[in-house]
Formats: C-alpha cells, structure tokens, sequence
C-alpha cells in the first residue's frame, strides 16, 4: 500500500502500532528478550519512519528512525542498523542536508564490516553517490556510482539479509539518474544521460511500484527540460499530475513543484508557462 498510494494513507496506523510494540521492550533487562523480537520492533519503527517521511511529517521519521536504529543495535542486526541508516540519509537527502547525508552514509558503510552484503554496499554506495554530486562532486559521483554497479552484479537475493528484496536495478537506476540529472545543472551535455538513466529506471520497476515509478517519471520530465525537449517533457509532465493525483506523498507534492527550477529555459513558451500554473494550483490543492 505504501508503494502504490504513499505514507500519507497509511502512517497514523503505522505508527500507532510501532509504538505500542516499542513498549513491548524492557531496556533494563534485554537479555530477556530474543534479537528477533527486538529486531522485529525496530523493523516497525523503521517502516512508521518511512511513511512518516513519504508524508513530510519529518519530526516524527527522525524519532521513529532512532528508535528502531537504537532497538536494531540493541538486536545486534548490522543489515537493520544499515538499512534505517540508509532511510535516513534519504530523509537528509529530501531536506538538502547532503553533507550530512554522506557522512551518515559514510560511517555506516565503514562500520557494516563483514556483515556487508553486495545489496549493502550497492544501496549505500548509490546513496552516497547521490549526494556526492549535489554537492558539486561529479567526478566521485561517477566512481561511486561505478562502485555500486560492480556491488549489483554480485547480488545473489537468496543470500541478502530481509529487508533488502524492494532493492532492484530500478533503484539502482533511479541513482544514476539523480546523478546525471545534477550534472545537467551545471553542464547540458550530460542531460540525454540523464533522459537515458530516467526511462531504464522507469522501465525497471514493476506494476506494483507506483510511487517510485512517478517519482522518476517527474525526474524524466526534468531531464527532458535539461535536454531542450520542452515538448517530450510536458507529455512526461501531464502524466505525472494525472498520475500523482491519486498518491498521498508529500514527496511526490514536492519533487513536482521542484519542476519548476529545470524548465526556466523554456518558460517563455506559452505551453510551459500553463504547465508551471498548473503544477502550482495543483501543489496548493494537493497539500
């Protein structure tokens, strides 16, 4: 449900539940209580933090994301601890904190040691690479994002910790675009890599996936603008709204109106300048 509708259908219940098992533990005496209990708990808290941030509710995922950070630790599960580590970087990511979102990334790689699984590495190093070029670092960019394909080839699924099976080349995909769709910022010539990396990101993830699927249709329509393709963008675009009309993601909201920054060049089109009114009266309805 969270795929297909967004956080906002579903955190209030979520959360409700991942604080009343929350209370299930005694922290005085842990030892009482299994790791897989106590790494059930955390994996609740995890998922109360991410629809709490797919609906912008940003206050609440960072307690969450604590909380089932501190129960993971205590249930001694690395790929757990990895994996809310990673929720978070991508709430830091959301907020435009990069610097912070890469050292959170960063120290968590450092500190998987053996417990480093290929999806491990190719997920963080994807993340890292994300940051790395918001943050003006191209060239590192690309190395990582090298880095986390040659990690992909190596998945084996049946061998990955649980959590880690929504982590496909969609995802991976989603990363390169985000890359490129940076570098277009400061140079065009990468924006027909960052059209490419969209549509296989698009490609890649299932029927059942539509939140990300939108969220990369809107990076599409973005690359499309970066790449003089004003007319390819807005077809890309009119679907987004169609489509982003029946999620209730706060993300979704707000990487739309974000369009606005990559279709300046093409503003003076009569056709642009409707499309920019339209997201705007639609982003005030839909919050």
């Amino acid at each position: 449900m969270d795929r297909e509708s967004g956080g906002g259908l579903l955190y209030l219940e979520v959360a409700r539940f991942a604080e009343s098992v929350y209370r299930m533990l005694d922290w005085g005496q842990p030892a009482g209580l299994t790791p897989p209990l106590i790494a059930a708990v955390a994996a609740a808290r995890q998922l109360a933090g991410w629809t709490a941030l797919d609906a912008g509710r940003h206050d609440d995922a960072q307690r969450h994301f604590v909380a089932g950070e501190r129960a993971a630790l205590a249930a001694g599960n690395a790929p757990l601890v990895a994996l809310i580590r990673y929720a978070q970087a991508k709430q830091l990511q959301h907020l435009r904190h990069n610097r912070d979102a890469l050292a959170t990334l960063q120290l968590t790689h450092a500190q998987l040691g053996s417990h480093s699984t290929p999806a491990a590495k190719a997920l963080l190093w994807g993340a890292e690479a994300a940051s790395l070029a918001a943050l003006g670092d191209h060239q590192a960019a690309v190395k990582t994002l090298g880095k986390a394909s040659n990690q992909f080839e190596r998945i084996h699924k049946e061998r990955e910790p649980d959590g880690m099976d929504f982590y496909d080349c969609g995802e991976l995909f989603a990363q390169y675009g985000r890359v490129y769709r940076d570098m277009a910022r400061r140079d065009r010539k990468h924006a027909s890599e960052a059209v490419r990396w969209g549509r296989d990101a698009i490609a890649a993830f299932g029927a059942a996936n539509v939140r990300s699927t939108v969220l990369n249709e809107v990076g599409l329509c973005s690359a499309l603008f970066l790449a003089d393709e004003p007319e390819q963008a807005l077809a890309v675009g009119g679907r987004v709204l169609e489509q982003a009309q029946a999620m209730r993601s706060k993300r979704v909201i707000e990487r739309v109106v974000n369009l606005s920054r990559d279709l300046v060049r093409h503003r003076k089109l009569p056709e642009v300048a409707e499309f920019e009114r339209t997201v705007t009266a639609w982003a005030v309805v839909a919050a």
